[in-house]
């Protein structure tokens, strides 16, 4: 019999394309239903590696990806919430939580597939709170996933008739590691575990694989999944790319331990299978799982030295955006509100020192165009929104206890300049979205703009800078001289404007180009004006 390739192929293909969107569509349902709050459970319960490795699974199941899970573990790291023994924990976790998907697809309900779709269809279309909208999508989804095996299923079926891949699957089982690195490379190139791991139980249930070529692909499947999390720490932080770095000799190390220990492994799954009658895709779940379990328990114990080894493989200094306040002691409220108040000023000595460091990075992207200036820029504004909460928070616990009336003008002064600060960071994360904008479409800035931009940048920077160190030192005159400055940024931004319609009178400077300039330029002024808002509450002038 000749086989059809190309309806193979479609529906393999089709099939493969409905089981992504389905995982990522329920995954999606199931974040929104938990409150889409994981970045908080991540790091309010990771206290150490054994709940990391609890609030991973949770996590994981709740997202149903653990590369998803790795990536927000990379970023949390990166941005100082979290130490890389915490994050093994998460990782070794989220490893654990992927098996859940198998266990899913292990109940043959592949008739149902469409009727399940068509409820979740019913409650997204005809019910208006989100709550039913957020079911829907994971019913949705959750039938998504049996139609694209369905699909893919029948795609695979005709290949039993094929004598290559019978070759193939007989050389799988007498060479192991020929299965692994099948596994491997199918898992980097779909970038998802799930998916191939959906795959092997298709080809499992229709006895186009055996047992002993299966599981090796497992394993296979098991290290290419840490491709993603590979990804998304290129160009992060030092931190962030031991995290990665320990997520592939984590599941590399288990995948070489199981080779070792696969004849008495398949011994395992077969006796565990006949134990509970499992059908056979539930043998796949079930050695996934098992596989998984082990690994994190034979490797918990090396939790310090994988911690030790990525040390000395990736030098360097481990350069961090700490989000997490450093000076805030709720004791002290109570205690002494003088003292909460003088930690609060520490605190947004620091956010204020963000501000600066942001401004900073923005003009090194306006400069150079170099990505990891944009996003180390928007990690900045993202650790000064973290701060304005903590901060805000803080203050407001202390406003509840009986203060002196010098206390309370200190504290309401503090208040203000937090919203300052928080308006200078979205001020310049307006900025790197004008110029990520500006790359996108290729629009060209003219070189005089380019230098009246520097100008501006460079006076606006010192005095957010000098406002800062006055509200450190109280120190008036500084104070002064940053009022003076910003009279300067003003005048600055007057001239600038008017140069830019000369610019586009003469045709030098396209429509774009001036919008992005006048944009930039506004944005520049208006944090001219928070950092004289931060000195006139050192000069007792606000309020």
């Amino acid at each position: 019999m000749e086989l059809d390739w190309q309806e193979m192929l479609f529906q393999f293909l089709g099939g493969l394309g409905i089981f992504l969107f389905a995982i990522k569509y329920m995954g999606d349902g199931l974040q929104r239903a938990a409150g889409d709050r994981l970045r908080d459970i991540l790091d309010r319960f990771t206290t150490n590696p054994f709940m990391g490795i609890l609030v991973g699974i949770i996590v994981t199941v709740l997202i149903q990806s653990s590369s998803g899970t790795t990536v927000i573990t990379v970023g949390l790291v990166s941005a100082g919430f979290m130490k890389l023994r915490q994050a093994i924990g998460v990782i070794m976790g989220a490893n654990i939580g992927t098996t859940v998907t198998a266990f899913i697809i292990g109940f043959d309900v592949g008739a149902y597939a469409l009727p399940i779709m068509g409820v979740g269809a019913f409650l997204i279309f005809f019910f208006n709170k989100n709550v039913y909208k957020n079911i829907g999508d994971v019913v949705f989804g959750f039938g998504g996933l049996f139609l694209g095996l369905e699909l893919m299923s029948n795609g695979m079926k005709p290949l039993r008739e094929l004598q290559s891949f019978s070759d193939l699957t007989v050389s799988m089982s007498e060479q192991p590691i020929l299965g692994v690195i099948v596994g491997t490379v199918f898992t980097l190139i779909v970038q998802s575990s799930s998916a191939t791991v959906g795959i092997l139980q298709g080809l499992y249930a229709e006895n186009l694989v055996d047992l002993q070529a299966a599981l090796p692909i497992l394993f296979g499947d098991n290290i290419g999944t840490t491709i993603t999390a590979v990804l998304a720490s290129i160009g992060a932080s030092v931190a962030a790319r031991r995290a990665a770095a320990t997520h592939v000799l984590f599941n590399i190390i288990g995948a070489v331990v199981f080779l070792i220990l696969l004849v008495p492994f398949t011994a395992y799954v077969e006796w565990i299978s006949t134990i509970l009658s499992l059908e056979n895709k539930m043998q796949i779940a079930f050695a996934h799982g098992s596989f998984n379990i082990a690994n994190t328990i034979i490797q918990f114990p090396l939790i310090g030295f994988w911690a030790l080894l990525v040390t000395k493989l990736i030098p360097g200094e481990d350069v961090t955006i700490e989000y997490k306040p450093k000076h805030l002691d709720y004791h002290f409220i109570q205690q002494s509100p003088a003292v909460a108040i003088g930690q609060a000023k520490e605190e947004i000595i620091r956010m204020g020192n963000f501000g600066v460091q942001g401004l900073n990075e923005t003009f090194e992207y306006l400069k150079t165009g170099k990505k990891k200036h944009a996003e180390m820029a928007y990690q900045i504004e993202d650790a000064i929104n973290n701060l304005d909460y903590r901060i805000t928070d803080y203050l407001v616990e202390i406003s509840s206890e009986n203060i002196s009336p010098l206390e309370s003008t200190r504290h309401m002064k503090l208040m203000e300049t937090v919203r300052d600060i928080e308006r200078i960071g979205d001020h310049f994360e307006n900025i790197v979205e004008l110029l990520d904008y500006k790359d996108v479409n290729r629009v060209e800035l003219t070189e005089d703009a380019i230098e009246d931009l520097s100008n501006m940048f460079t006076l606006t920077i010192e005095t957010v800078e000098k406002s800062v160190h006055a509200l450190n030192a109280n120190d008036m005159k500084l104070a002064r001289a940053v009022t003076k400055q910003e009279d300067l940024i003003d005048k600055m931004e007057r001239k600038f404007r008017k140069n830019h319609i000369m610019r586009l009178n003469s045709g030098n400077c396209t429509a774009q180009g001036g919008m992005i300039f006048v944009d930039i330029v506004s944005n520049l002024e208006r944090i001219g004006d928070h950092a004289v808002n931060i000195a006139e509450a050192v000069l007792g002038k606000r309020g």
